[in-house]
């Protein structure tokens, strides 16, 4: 799994210890989610079950690399990896934890101010408290640096003007991450910083974008006049670049970038008599099994380079790049094989989340970052 020389993915395998994290958690989801007539969601935008999460807090499963001080667990990149992969692979209910465990969490850990920490990290730790994500805007689409949201001293505060858009759970998150320009600079990378916002005080509109399966997980948020105090500042005025940067590694890089669509391939073997499949669907559902476990150590690769104290952020944009098509190339391997019509009311859970991956598809692709930016980073890595 060596890259080109200016991007290298270490080869590496789960140690004994991870094995065991990984059979435990498969057994309590096992426990939680083996009745009958589970539906599995896809990836991040699995249902939003709070008591779900607080489960997961209590067994010590979010957080997992922040300080003990602050509820967290002090474990490795890859702990949480192996944890965060096996409820994906079953579809679980990750909704309202999932934000803010990925990246707000590590965020706040790694430029958040001590009374920050202390004020968010426990929450998150426990499966409370929900984040949003404020990066993209109407007419930048994934040019970051060209944000509009402005962000202007007042007293001892500021005040936030603009639109974001593309939220994901803002409709029921408690707080949003959010890239702002407190500045004007000839470099427009310079004078941008990030504000932690409460997502329910005045001034604070979310409104859903309804996609093509009816469901509203994204949104749009205009913030009019919103007022923050200077203990909202997350990290120093004018570093929202790199910290934004640093983010989108964490975005990236992780097993939700392959496994989103992972949920309708075990439904379909579920359901599937193997005797029925002609060569032809044996071999493609070959490729995709061979194609999953390249991608499984890559992102494994990836935790190992993080706790190392390296910053992936090329190998993460590689692994976003190749998985998220990955998770396209299920549905339609699937949709070949099975020569079906998908409804959405079908009796199939196979067909039933086919329909909603096929609906909800063409966003994979683009959020965290579309094909084209992705390439443009790791050209950037390639190059050196």
């Amino acid at each position: 799994m060596s890259g080109p020389p200016g991007i290298q993915f270490v080869p590496t395998m789960l140690t004994p210890a991870e094995q065991r994290l990984q059979a435990e958690v498969r057994a309590f989801l096992a426990e939680e989610l083996g009745g009958p007539g589970y539906r599995p969601g896809l990836g991040m935008n699995g249902a939003a079950d709070g008591d779900f999460s607080r489960k997961l807090g209590a067994r010590g499963w979010l957080g997992m690399a922040l300080p003990k001080r602050f509820g967290g667990g002090e474990r490795s990149a890859v702990d949480r990896f192996v944890v965060t992969a096996e409820l994906l692979r079953r579809g679980a209910p990750v909704g309202h934890h999932w934000l803010a465990d990925r990246q707000s969490g590590p965020m706040i850990n790694r430029f958040g101010t001590a009374e920050q920490k202390r004020r968010y990290l426990p929450g998150i730790c426990a499966g409370e408290l929900s984040f949003s994500i404020g990066m993209s805007e109407p007419d930048v689409g994934s040019d970051l640096a060209a944000v509009r949201t402005r962000a202007v001293r007042d007293g001892d505060g500021w005040l936030i003007n603009g639109t974001k858009v593309w939220t994901t759970g803002a409709h029921r998150s408690d707080y949003m991450v959010t890239l702002c320009r407190t500045s004007d600079e000839p470099d427009r990378h310079a004078g941008l910083s990030q504000f932690i916002v409460d997502l329910h005080q005045p001034g604070v509109a979310v409104r859903g974008i309804q996609l093509l399966d009816g469901t509203t997980d994204f949104n749009e948020v205009v913030l009019t006049d919103v007022r923050v105090g200077d203990d909202m500042l997350l990290g120093m005025p004018g570093q929202g670049w790199e910290q934004n940067t640093a983010e989108l590694a964490f975005e990236r890089g992780g097993p939700d970038r392959f496994l989103s669509t992972y949920p309708v391939f075990e439904a379909f073997l579920r359901e599937t008599d193997p005797a029925a499949l002609d060569q032809r669907a044996h071999r493609a559902l070959g490729r995709l099994v061979a194609t999953y476990w390249v991608l499984y150590g890559l992102t494994l690769s990836v935790a190992r380079a993080v706790d190392r104290g390296e910053s992936p952020v090329h190998q993460a944009a590689l692994v976003k790049e190749f998985g998220t098509r990955f998770e396209q190339d299920v549905v339609t391997t699937l949709l070949d094989i099975t020569g079906i019509a998908p409804v959405t009311d079908a009796a199939s859970v196979f067909e039933r989340i086919l329909c909603e991956a096929i609906l909800t598809g063409p966003v994979l692709t683009i959020r965290g970052g579309t094909i084209e930016i992705l390439r443009s980073v790791a050209a950037k890595g390639l190059l050196g």
